[in-house]
């Protein structure tokens, strides 16, 4: 039984196919299934050691990125996409999986179209509210169409269809409460904010929350992840804005955090603030209440509609970036953790957004088409 996963280019895509590989693996350990082999095609690896701890062979193929805006690069991705379906097609027939799962976005391209191809089953992953370009496309031919969002379904045959939920990886699926105060050099009694910009962090949630530091910090402590890149400029413009006050301390910035330090940052969080990503899944599956702030619409076109989607089942509020301000966000922070009612409210509404069975769910369906199609 060969599975050929296909996605990539942000964490968004990537996490959730090593959720699901870790499903496949345990699966295939649990039901006896000899020689269940993985393989994962996008232009980088993005994180070779989930690869190699998932037993998953890296197939490098160059991709193309089609922007929505104007840009010369466009040209060069076209190029750069016609090569990688070149490539993808040889290297998918020296495969030739019994299926195909892909996330989705340009890095999963070249693979479905060789897919399609030689009529090799495809099973895609949605994770936004209205489907990208690739999904919608492969939907139309696609043997199963998973959807995180159920306002996705409009976009795809009901008959394939169903509402599954985000994958999430294992090993973050728990949340670290005792001892994690202390680890993390917090104070028991003040209110934790959390705020996660993604690997890359988000440089304009950065700014304004530099500016609104002297203002929160008398009243909250917070846990920042910068993205790698902002983190060494982040941190000294802290230092310097919040030079002098008595509560300096209660600011933690972190350039990244493993899946420990997730866990326990998830277990002593009250309230996270977030972009509209797949990040949204596991704030859910947490229980936290969030204020969710989405890449403007003119970059990403589906991230406001996720976080809209998201807040209406009243486990979030949002704000749009354009409204975005020290004065909005420390007026928010602060009417949310004054309120403990209406945070229990909003921690309440999560669960029914929350899906944990997701990635064993897709995994059997992948599971059961390989079977098929290898026999």
């Amino acid at each position: 039984m060969k599975i050929l996963l296909t996605g990539g280019g942000s964490g968004g895509h990537f996490y959730p196919i090593i959720a699901v590989a870790e499903s496949i693996n345990k699966i295939a350990k649990e039901e006896h299934l000899l020689d269940a082999k993985l393989f994962y095609m996008a232009p980088s690896p993005y994180n070779p050691r989930a690869l190699l701890e998932n037993n998953i062979a890296f197939v490098p193929n160059p991709a193309g990125k089609l922007r929505r805006y104007f840009s010369l690069l466009n040209l060069v991705d076209m190029v750069k996409t016609g090569w990688g379906i070149m490539m993808a097609i040889v290297k998918v027939f020296s495969i030739f999986p019994d299926v195909i799962f892909s996330k989705g976005g340009y890095a999963s391209f070249p693979a479905l179209v060789a897919g399609r191809l030689f009529r090799i089953p495809v099973v895609i992953h949605e994770s936004d509210s209205e489907p990208g370009r690739v999904n919608a496309w492969a939907g139309k031919f696609a043997t199963r169409i998973a959807i995180s969002y159920s306002e996705a379904g409009a976009f795809f045959p009901i008959e394939k269809t169903a509402h599954t939920g985000n994958p999430i990886r294992k090993d973050i699926m728990n949340v670290t409460r005792e001892g994690s105060k202390k680890f993390l050099g917090l104070e028991e009694q003040v209110p934790t904010i959390v705020i996660l910009g993604g690997s890359q962090g988000a440089a304009t949630i950065n700014e304004i929350l530099i500016q609104s530091l002297p203002d929160l910090v008398g009243t909250v402590q917070i846990i920042h992840q910068t993205g790698k890149v902002h983190f060494v400029p982040v941190k000294e413009t802290a230092t310097l804005v919040l030079q002098g006050n008595q509560y300096a301390s209660r600011y933690h910035p972190f350039e990244y955090m493993d899946a420990v330090t997730i866990k326990m940052v998830a277990g002593v969080a009250d309230l996270i603030i977030s972009r509209a990503g797949s990040t949204i899944f596991e704030i859910a599956l947490w229980g936290i209440p969030s204020i969710i702030i989405p890449i403007p619409e003119a970059i990403s076109h589906d991230q406001r509609k996720n976080a809209f989607a998201y807040a209406r089942t009243g486990a979030a509020v949002v704000i749009e970036e354009e409204n975005l301000s020290p004065h909005v966000l420390v007026s928010e922070i602060k009417r949310l953790v004054e309120h403990a009612d209406i945070l229990a409210k909003m921690k309440g509404a999560t669960t029914a957004f929350a899906r944990k069975d997701a990635s064993d769910t897709i995994a059997r369906e992948i599971i059961s088409i390989a079977l098929s199609h290898e026999k």
